[in-house]
This record gives structure tokens, sequence and C-alpha cells, in this order.
């Protein structure tokens, strides 16, 4: 079985399967028919089927001519059906891992795709889950779904091993290619047949002892950033109180070339991962009787930021002597981090629900967000899609406070400052520019 595998990978006549054509499957898709590999795409949402069998790409970070490209060579087909899987001989993982309402994890996407995978699987093909989650998942939860719906035995009839994602939306210096890859198989025979192949699109492949190791590490990854953004979150909030310029003293920190990297304060974190591993690996920490209390409370200092923000839009707009109850209110930037199209776990989200239960009129610009979806939930049962309003003078002057969420670089900002009254600016979009509008941001003196 190994050599037959080792044969296929070595020669690129493996046919690699990926499930979940998202932001991690996409690219990994495209990344294996690009070096060779017959790729066979299974998603359920038939509007992202149609874009990629006309060789359209939905994700910025894939080129659209690389989808048409690896559609017309043939290199990489999409669809709906499992039965396919029998064809394949490595199987990806990639679909999203959420949490519910009381932030414990849930897991239907991938008990849905391993359940495919179990009724096809067959002797000698390989399944690696990429999809963020606890450490203990691939062994604990993958592994009997596919063992018991197979009725082979992982390790010696077929492989499986966890490689976790490590996809950065809109960042073009670190792609598919040449960001280094983390792999844990169950077995060290697992574990190689997964790096010889991931070796094959990789720069780099770093291998560690175990599926739980690897899962351990992408939530250390996100973790440390969820901590050290809760850190300067908090300072934000005492440099307000102080009337420190927090932006100014980052700036200052940075300067240093040794033992500091900068994080900067905002409305909140959003994504598919800073958001949400926290809660993953405490969820997971309580089956051990123990309590992760330092990575909870930084999960709470940055759960608190959009109420911050809106507490702050009050407070400027009650300078202006008018109440929050009925002003107009235009969100800059619904996506949850600048210059991309994602606005999952958007902190604009829960800005905009409070906005709107406190009596706020709100509307929202966002260049790569066309509708937007609030609410459904605790804080405003009501479900409510919005549409993206034209950025000019005139909507600008209609506005009694401009919050910028997210700072995308295509905004001109200019122009905010030049017909705007008021702008709360939660990541310092605006430094440097002058107008007649009046600015308060979170971590400056107000």
């Amino acid at each position: 079985m190994m050599d037959t595998l080792s044969t296929k990978i070595a020669e690129k006549t493996a046919r690699v399967a990926v499930i979940g054509l998202g932001y991690v499957g996409l690219p990994l898709a495209v990344g294996f028919a690009k070096a060779g590999y017959p790729v066979l795409g299974l998603d359920v949402d038939e509007n992202k089927l149609t874009a990629l069998r006309e060789g359209r790409s939905y994700i910025p970070d894939v080129e659209t001519g690389d989808v048409a490209a690896m559609v017309r060579a043939g290199r990489l087909e999409v669809g709906d059906d499992y039965d396919r899987l029998t064809e394949c001989d490595a199987i990806f993982i990639c679909v999203p891992t959420p949490f519910d309402a009381m932030k414990a994890p849930d897991l239907r996407y991938v008990e849905q795709a391993a359940r495919g995978i179990a009724s096809r699987l067959r002797a000698g093909q390989m399944v690696i889950l990429q999809s963020t989650t606890y450490p203990g998942t691939t062994e604990e939860f993958v592994r009997p779904i596919l063992e018991e719906g197979s009725g082979l035995r992982a390790g010696k009839d077929f492989y499986l091993a966890f490689s976790p994602e490590r996809i950065d939306p809109g960042n073009k210096q670190f792609t598919v290619e040449n960001t280094p890859k983390v792999v844990g198989g169950l077995t060290p025979r697992c574990t190689e047949l997964a790096r010889a192949l991931l070796a094959r699109l990789f720069a780099h492949v770093h291998v560690v002892s175990s599926p739980r190791t690897a899962e351990m590490s992408k939530l250390l990854e996100n973790i440390y950033r969820s901590v050290n953004i809760a850190l300067v979150n908090e300072l934000a909030l005492l440099s307000e109180r102080m009337g420190i310029d927090l932006w100014e003293v980052i700036e200052a920190a940075s300067t240093k070339p040794f033992g500091f990297m900068p994080f900067y304060p905002g409305a909140g974190v959003g994504g598919h991962c800073i958001p949400v591993d926290p809660y993953y690996l405490s969820w997971k920490a309580r089956q051990y009787d123990f309590y992760t209390k330092f990575i909870e409370l930084a999960a709470e200092v940055n759960q608190a930021m959009p109420y911050h923000t809106v507490d702050l839009a009050t407070q400027a707009l009650g300078r202006e002597g008018k109440p929050l109850r009925g002003a107009q209110v235009l969100i800059l930037g619904v996506a949850f981090k600048r210059d991309i199209d994602d606005a999952r776990n958007s902190p604009a989200e829960r800005v905009i629900e409070l906005l709107l239960t406190r009596g706020a009129e709100v509307r929202y610009h966002d260049p790569y967000v066309p509708r937007y979806r609030v609410g459904r939930d605790v804080f405003y049962p009501e479900e409510r899609w919005l549409e993206s309003v034209d950025l000019t003078a005139e909507t600008l002057a209609a506005a009694d406070c401009v919050i910028i969420v997210s700072g995308h670089r295509a905004v001109d900002y200019a122009l905010v400052m030049q017909h705007a009254r008021l702008v709360l600016d939660t990541c310092n979009a605006t430094k440097g520019l002058t107008g007649p509008a009046r600015v308060v941001r979170i971590g400056a003196p107000l």
C-alpha cells in the first residue's frame, strides 16, 4: 500500500480530493492542480461550483486565470458527488469549524465530510484533516467515523493525518506555496506519506509527533494573537483614561529591534480563527479538569471591544449634543480585516447590532462586501440584511457619526475627513489626515 501511494505521489499521478472549496480548500485545490496533480474539489454550494466550472475564482487570493487554466487542462474538476472519492488517493477535509451559541465546538461539517468519506473509503487511501479544531479531533472524532463506516483500520488499511491550514486572507506575501506546513500522522507511515504529498506543494513541511501536536500548534498560533490583541485592547482602554495615544506608544515601542512585536487595538477580533480557536481549547481543557483562565480572559477582553466602540460613539455624539437614539451612523468596513471580502465573525456585526438596539439608524459602506447580514441572535433577534451604500460627500455629510471598523485602503479617507462631521476611527485609518471632521480614536484621548 505504502509503496503504491508513495509512487503515485512521486510521479504526480495521485488523485487529490479537497472537500470544502472556501478560503482554505480552494487555494489548496488550485495549488495541487498547478503542481501537476489531478484534483477533484467537492462542495455543497452550487454557486461556487458553477463559478469554478466557468473558470472563475470567487476568492481574491486565487487568481481567476489560474482556475480557468486548471479547468481547461482537466487538472481541476469540481462537483458534489462523494461517490467520486473512490477514484482519489488523498482526501483533504477543509470544512468550517465554527462554535455554537454556547461557544462549544460545532463539528457538524467535519462529521458530514467524514461520514461521506467513510462509506467510500478504500484500502490505501489517505485522509488529511485541515480544519482548525481541538487536540484529539483527528484521533477521537474523525478516526472512529472513518473506521466504523468503512470497516478499515487507520494506520493499517488507510492513512490518517492532521495538517492545519495557514491561510491569511488578503496576504500577498505568504501564500499556499511559500508558507511552511505542519503535519502529524497517526503512525510514522501516515506522517511520512502526508509529508511527501505536502512537500510537493509547500516550501517546507515541519513534521510533528502526532495529530494532537499538530492540532495544538494551530491553536497556539491563533491564541498567541488573541492574547496579544487583548493586551493592546486593554491598554487602549487605560490609555484613553490617562490621556495617552496608544498608537504613538506602539509606534515608539516598535523601534526596538528585538523582544517586541506590534499588535494593534480595534473594535474587536474577527475571522474564522482568532474569535473561535480559544474556545475550542478551553472546551477541551475542561475534560482534563483544567480551566484556561488566561486564554478566556483574553477572549473576554476582545469580545468587549464592540461594546466599547459603541460607548465611545455615544460619548462622542453626546459632546456634540446629539443622542445615539435617532442618530445616523455610517459604518466603514464590515469585513473582519482590511482589503478582503471575508466578513465572518467581523466585529462590525456586533457593533451594528448594538447600534440598532440602542436606536441608531445604521448604514454601511464596504467596497468588498455588497450585502451584509446582522441579527438573528440574542443581541438583535430580527434578521436584517443591509446593502453597501456609495461613499459620497452627501452620504458622509448625512451621517451624525462615521465609524471606521475595517480600514480598507480603497476607501478615500481624505474625502471622509473633508465631509464627515464626527469620525470614530477604531483602526487608525485616518492617521496623518486633517479636515473639518472631529476624530475620536480607540486608544487615544477623547
